[in-house]
């Protein structure tokens, strides 16, 4: 183990260890309230008098690769760390019932903690994803008993990110459900590599109730629970929901994203709760995805960075800025005051006739139009998932397709920098009141390539917004937002669709219920660019 750890050190670019001897104590049990059991592995260095600890709460087992990642890593660079299975998971009694018992075992693990010989006092949270959502849960309630937390690729509100644009994240939902039926069943890793090839030919199946049977056998409870509790104000998400609570935390936060990652506009928006509340957590936003082994090495740096600060008072490897950002297009680092950038002002530029985009008002014309049908619908191709691409590729084989309209610039005469918020700001009509747009920024080089910057889905309701006399619905689409450069030469693109297949479940156009709908009803729909309706991109250009 030792000469992996060498190596992952090595390649991560970590401090060096300060001990390769580090005890492991397996299958702590630790009590909950109700009676039930949660097990958990203590990593801690050979010889070190109560060092920091550092808690690790995982749905995905406590040993293997997050036992390494963030117990033994942590364990050789002087702290201990509890890596604890979450509740009816790898050994955990109880079952498994995602995001609802969190907040109530998160905070009797810590009073367990307070109980042991071996803790100082000195404790952080660390981790990714739904490692980072337990953190949340507990950060108020904990109050000064965690003195940092370090969380990665996550939200406070679940909610958010389950039905992104008020429709629903399909793709992410049903391999998410497959991976959680498969990972304690022998040979797991290949029953989870299955999904790429079996789960696929499904997201066409309705209704949506059957498919979680379709996928893992049997019905899955949370699976059925979300198809039936949409609303963010139902019982159900509104007990899970831990947004509230952010302007209340004190704790030193270090949050780290992707531009590509499921969750950075959520992620963002807790970052502007905790500065608007005079908070000064860092904030990191790397190139990558949502499970990018990138990221995950990166985020080990960064922590150790911010528990050797908040616990050892060693702030000496802390950066002069809060703020990090790689600005894609120009693969560069840079450091920023604040998210967004003070100085980013935003910038419209408009659709015209003839599928362009400039600075221009456009003139008078007849809008766009296309048939969305969603017996066929448009592909999601890349853009943020749990699974598959979420990078940038080629968009040229979607925007060749009849329902995708582009409109794109003039090449640019001077690089033009975008950092912060992306919107669409669009006038539209649609012979349905129940209907999806999807807006996605391109960067086409000189060779044609159109490669996807960042992008958003809006699903509209009967009377959202209300139609305008003449039938135009303005409607605002808050893409991810992104830090990119436009090179010059290169062009901008806006696509204009209503659909992106099964990364959002499809409007089926009826009205249905989302997990009983099976009647398919085509869209035609329609974008408007002339002085009454100017529909723009805003774009955050730095200056």
């Amino acid at each position: 183990m030792t000469l992996i750890s060498r190596l992952v050190g090595r390649l991560a670019k970590l401090p060096p260890a300060k001990t390769h001897a580090v005890i492991v104590e397996r299958d702590l049990k630790i009590p909950m309230p109700d009676g039930v059991a949660l097990l958990a592995d203590r990593y801690a260095p050979r010889g070190s008098d109560r060092p920091p600890t550092i808690l690790v709460r995982c749905p995905y087992g406590r040993r293997g690769f997050f036992g390494f990642l963030y117990g033994r890593i942590f364990a050789e660079r002087g702290f201990q760390a509890l890596v604890q299975s979450t509740r009816g998971t790898f050994g955990s009694g109880g079952v498994f019932d995602p995001y609802g018992h969190e907040h109530e075992d998160g905070l009797a693990t810590i009073a367990w903690l307070k109980q042991q010989p071996w803790f100082s006092g000195a404790l952080a949270t660390n981790g990714p994803s739904y490692l980072g959502y337990v953190q949340w849960a507990i950060a108020k309630d904990a109050g000064a008993d965690i003195q940092a937390m370090a969380i990665q690729v996550s939200t406070s509100n679940f909610h958010n990110r389950t039905y992104a644009g008020g429709s629903f994240g399909l793709a992410n939902a049903l391999y998410w459900t497959h991976m959680m039926a498969s990972q304690e069943q022998p040979r797991r890793f290949r029953r989870m590599r299955e999904a790429n090839r079996k789960l696929p030919p499904l997201f066409a199946h309705l209704p949506l109730r059957d498919l979680d049977e379709l996928a893992i056998g049997q019905h899955s409870p949370f699976f059925q629970d979300w198809l039936e509790h949409t609303e963010a104000e139902s019982d159900y998400w509104q007990r899970r929901n831990f947004e509230p609570t952010v302007k209340n935390i004190s704790t030193p936060i270090h949050l780290m994203g992707g531009w590509y990652d499921i969750f950075l506009p959520w992620q963002l928006r807790d970052y502007r709760v905790l500065r608007e509340t005079g908070k000064q957590p860092y904030l990191t936003i790397g190139p990558w995805e949502h499970s990018s082994f990138r990221m995950m090495g990166a985020s080990v740096g960064e922590s150790l960075a911010w528990f050797n600060a908040h616990l050892l008072r060693d702030s000496g490897q802390l950066r002069k800025w809060p703020v990090r950002v790689f600005v894609t297009g120009a693969n560069e680092w840079r450091a920023l005051p604040d998210w967004p950038p003070p100085d980013a002002q935003p910038q419209r530029f408009y659709l015209q006739p003839g599928k362009g985009l400039s600075l221009d008002l456009p003139g008078a014309s007849e809008p766009d139009r296309y048939r969305y049908d969603p017996a066929d619908p448009t592909p999601a191709l890349a853009g943020p998932v749990l699974m598959g691409k979420s990078l940038p590729t080629d968009n040229r084989p979607l925007e060749a397709r009849p329902d995708v309209l582009t409109y794109t610039s003039a090449p640019l005469e001077n690089d033009l920098e975008v950092i912060g918020p992306v919107q669409a700001d669009l006038f539209v009509h649609s012979s349905l009141e129940h209907t999806d747009f999807f807006a996605r920024l391109c960067d086409v080089d000189q060779r044609g390539r159109s490669l996807n910057v960042c992008d958003a889905l809006l699903r509209l309701a009967p009377g959202q917004p209300a139609p305008a006399a003449d039938g135009a619905r303005p409607i605002a689409i808050d893409l991810w937002p992104t830090a990119h450069r436009f090179q010059r030469g290169h062009r901008l693109r806006l696509q204009v669709s209503s659909g992106a297949h099964p990364r959002y479940a499809r409007n089926t156009g009826s009205g249905e219920s989302l997990g009983s709908a099976t009647k398919l009803v085509a869209a035609d729909q329609s974008v408007y660019h002339d002085p009454d309706h100017p529909s723009a991109v805003v774009l955050s250009v730095a200056h």
